[in-house]
Formats: C-alpha cells, sequence, structure tokens
C-alpha cells in the first residue's frame, strides 16, 4: 500500500524586495515617485505620457564638477557644450550661463548657437562639412574653426585671401593611443605625416595662422590611460609644429567622449564601478600634459589652454523619461513582455544602453524577468532585452533613465510624435522647455498639389 503525506492547506508568502541579496546588501529603491522633490505622476496627468524630465539642478551640479576637477589642476581649462548631445534651447543655455562655449559640428548647430546668443568668438567649430557661407560667417565672427581635411583648408585659403585678413585656425589630428579604436575618419593623421604636412601647408600661406590642435579619440571611453596617451601625443606634436614653423598653439583640444552613469551593453559590472569620475579623468591627462610640457615651462613658454567638449558625461543623468505600460503579454518562451507607449523613436540609446528602469510607484509581488517593447510597428523596437520588473498593470508609469544624451537630438517622428520636454527649475518649479508635437508640427512642411487635394474622387468605382 503507498503511503501518502497529509494533505495540509497551501499558503501563500509574499515576497518583498529590499533584504539581503546574496551579495550581502540590501537592494536598492526599486521605484521613484518624484524628481528633484517634484512628483512624477502630476507631470504626467498635466503633460501626457510620455515625458522627459530633465534636471536643471543635476545639470549645473554636472558642470561645475567637472570644471572644479579640472581647473584645480590645470591653470587654463576651457569647456564646449557639446551641442549634437542636447540641442534643446533651454539645456545650452543653462551650460552656457555656467561658462561653457558652444561646440557645434554643423551649419545648423552654428546656427542654432547664434540664435540662442552665444557670440561666434566662444563657439568652436567642428565636423567633416562646413558649408562655405558657414566657414565664412564663423571666421568674420571669431569662432574657433577646426579644420577636417584638405579640401576644407583650400576653402578656408580662399576665404582668407579674399577678406584679406590673416584667420587663426585649429587643425583636427588622428592617432592611435593603444587604448581606443583609431578614429582615423576625422582630420589629419599624425602617424602617416598627413598632419605635418597640412602645418607646413598652413605655415607657408599668409593668409592662415596655426592656432590650435584638436581631437576626439572616441566615446564612452572608459579607459583614462587613453586620455593620457592623447595628451603625450598632442602635445608632442604640438612641440614639433612650433619648432617646424614658428607656429605658436594657443590651446589643446582634447574633444569629449567620458562616459557616462549608464550601463554600456556587454559589460557585466555596473557603472559605479567601471565608469571613471571627472576627477580621475582629470588626474590623468593633467599629470601627461605636465610631463609632457616641462620642457615648455622651463623655457618660459605659455602653457596651453585646456579645452574640454564633454557631453554625455554633463546631460545624460540630468535627465529621464517616464512611459506608461499600454499592454502586456507572455511570450512563447515564457517570458513577460510589457508593451511601452515610448520606443526606440524616442529612446535610440537602447541600442546600446541597459537604461535603470524602475516604477513609478510602489508594486508589490515577486519581480521577474521582463521584455520591454516600444508601441512602433516593427520588431526592433526593444527598450530592454531584461529587466527585472513586478507585476505591472496597464497605466502604470516607468521611469527610465539616463536619458540626456543624444535622445532628444536622435529620437524621430516614426509612427509617433515625439512628446513634451518639461524641466524641473532649481526653485522647485516646473517649466515646458520643448511642447509635444501634434498632426500639424508632422504637415506643417508638407505641400499639397492641386491635383491631389481630393483623395477619393466621386466618380472612383469601389474596389
Amino acid at each position: 500500500m503507498t503511503h501518502r503525506a497529509p494533505w495540509s492547506k497551501p499558503i501563500l508568502t509574499p515576497h518583498r524586495s529590499g533584504g539581503m541579496n546574496k551579495f550581502g546588501s540590501p537592494r536598492p529603491k526599486l521605484h521613484q515617485s518624484e524628481l528633484d522633490g517634484v512628483p512624477i505622476a502630476p507631470l504626467l496627468e498635466k503633460y501626457g505620457s510620455p515625458l522627459f524630465i530633465v534636471s536643471e539642478k543635476r545639470l549645473r551640479e554636472n558642470a561645475r564638477h567637472l570644471k572644479r576637477a579640472f581647473s584645480t589642476r590645470w591653470p587654463k581649462v576651457r569647456h564646449g557644450w557639446s551641442y549634437k548631445t542636447n540641442y534643446l534651447g533651454a539645456i545650452c543655455n543653462v551650460l552656457h550661463q555656467e561658462g561653457s562655449w558652444a561646440e557645434v559640428v554643423s551649419e545648423l548647430e552654428y546656427s542654432k548657437a547664434r540664435a540662442l546668443g552665444v557670440p561666434g568668438s566662444r563657439i568652436i567649430f567642428n565636423g567633416p562639412w562646413k558649408p562655405a557661407a558657414a566657414l565664412e560667417q564663423a571666421i568674420l565672427e571669431g569662432a574657433a574653426v577646426h579644420l577636417d581635411h584638405l579640401d576644407e583648408l583650400f576653402a578656408v585659403e580662399q576665404i582668407a585671401q579674399r577678406l584679406g585678413r590673416q584667420v587663426p585656425i585649429g587643425l583636427r589630428l588622428n592617432f592611435d593611443t593603444g587604448y581606443t579604436e583609431p578614429w582615423s575618419r576625422f582630420g589629419f593623421n599624425i602617424e602617416s605625416g598627413a598632419a605635418m604636412d597640412a602645418v607646413q601647408r598652413i605655415d607657408a600661406n599668409q593668409w592662415l595662422q596655426l592656432t590650435g590642435l584638436h581631437s576626439h579619440i572616441g566615446t564612452f571611453v572608459l579607459d583614462v590611460r587613453a586620455y593620457a596617451q592623447q595628451a603625450r601625443i598632442m602635445a608632442d606634436f604640438m612641440e614639433a609644429a612650433e619648432r617646424e614653423t614658428g607656429c605658436r598653439i594657443e590651446y589643446l583640444d582634447i574633444g569629449g567622449g567620458f562616459a557616462s552613469r549608464n550601463a554600456l551593453q556587454g559589460l557585466y559590472l555596473p557603472p559605479d564601478q567601471v565608469v571613471p569620475s571627472f576627477e580621475q579623468y582629470a588626474e590623468a591627462i593633467v599629470d601627461a600634459l605636465t610631463e609632457a610640457t616641462r620642457g615648455r615651462v622651463a623655457l618660459g613658454k605659455p602653457l596651453p589652454v585646456l579645452v574640454l567638449e564633454t557631453g554625455r558625461a554633463l546631460v545624460d543623468d540630468a535627465e529621464v523619461l517616464v512611459t506608461r505600460l499600454v499592454g502586456s503579454k507572455r511570450l512563447p518562451d515564457g517570458r513577460r513582455a510589457a508593451i511601452l507607449d515610448a520606443g526606440v523613436n524616442l529612446l535610440f540609446t537602447a541600442y546600446w544602453y541597459n537604461h535603470d528602469v524602475r516604477p513609478v510607484h510602489p508594486a508589490e509581488g515577486l519581480a521577474e524577468e521582463t521584455v520591454l517593447y516600444g508601441p512602433l510597428c516593427m520588431n526592433i523596437d526593444t527598450v530592454r532585452a531584461s529587466a527585472m520588473l513586478p507585476p505591472l498593470n496597464v497605466g502604470d508609469a516607468l521611469l527610465v533613465s539616463c536619458t540626456g544624451a543624444y535622445n532628444n537630438t536622435q529620437w524621430m517622428q516614426f509612427i509617433q510624435s515625439r512628446p513634451a520636454v518639461v524641466m524641473v527649475m532649481q526653485d522647485g518649479s516646473v517649466a515646458p522647455i520643448r511642447l509635444a508635437e501634434t498632426l500639424q508640427t508632422l504637415t506643417d512642411l508638407e505641400c499639397m498639389p492641386d491635383a491631389l487635394r481630393v483623395p477619393f474622387p466621386e466618380t472612383a468605382s469601389a474596389r
């Protein structure tokens, strides 16, 4: 005879987050209901979902932190705000108020900076395509123009000669640091001799004067040794250029590329353990630059201004995206999937970051692996391929961070219109800095030929 265990009534035991985990420390809070003390829920009711929210306080703190890290180590430091990272006017003006110049890479961005009131003399003009009209305007207005290729050098020569004035210019360099993938597409290569050839060409032209060197070694660079090597190579090239031609280099522009506190896909460790601080970047760069310029100091020659073009690391964690759940389902493999009203049309950086995602309100229940999809009718619209989230209902809001870098410049009017962006001001008030788009926004620039104004002619037969 088979003996069975006596029946006992099943008991449901709730699992609550926040206790000890396998690493022996409490998990962080799993929801975020406010930003800088301002509740998020009322903002969604007023401005709609999805919604980008920017923290003025965090943006200013980041700018001051960066400048403090470098200015306490090097006597002459300048920061150019990278417009391509986020050129919403309010964000640009916060950084300009903090003393940052405008760093632009196109005629559009140059015009944007001038429209915001930035004088040409406070603009750094980079990029591989600068139309002749934009080059001439930048030269006349005293912008720092960095030449990218020989055709651009020839164009500036012609403009300077026609204007009858000597034009100060900078030269963009590329080289191998040994720690990053070389960005050989932009600028003049040092190892091949192209960069020194360009220096000599400039020296031979009475209308041009080489006053600066620029390079940008990559993006989301986690190894500070790459920047130390960049500083050494640029300083050595500065000395060689001055020795060869008698020019005087006034500044070394090391570009941007500092990482933000975002989780880069493919990395196991969290951002807090792999992303260097501003102080770590500054120490590596300045120590290398100090060593490389000792001979200059001994000869009584002035030290160059150190120029930074940091973008992502300043704005990324100063902005969040709030999105609502609009549906859910079980995938064939058993995983839970949630459909959101924001997708890669708004969050382009979802392709290379595992953004932090958490509910706006506390949620009960055991967290499980969840795939987060956007609302677009395309299979690649995945906000997170895997996120541990508690059970969610339609209408629940999720907060996605850090989203301040590149999403407001690379977002698309694809299938869905773009939402509002608001800023939480330092005094606790909230102000819109970009209104939500409407159908009229989408169609304002369209033109309809008269012959096409009637979509369904009355004589058309049913098909």
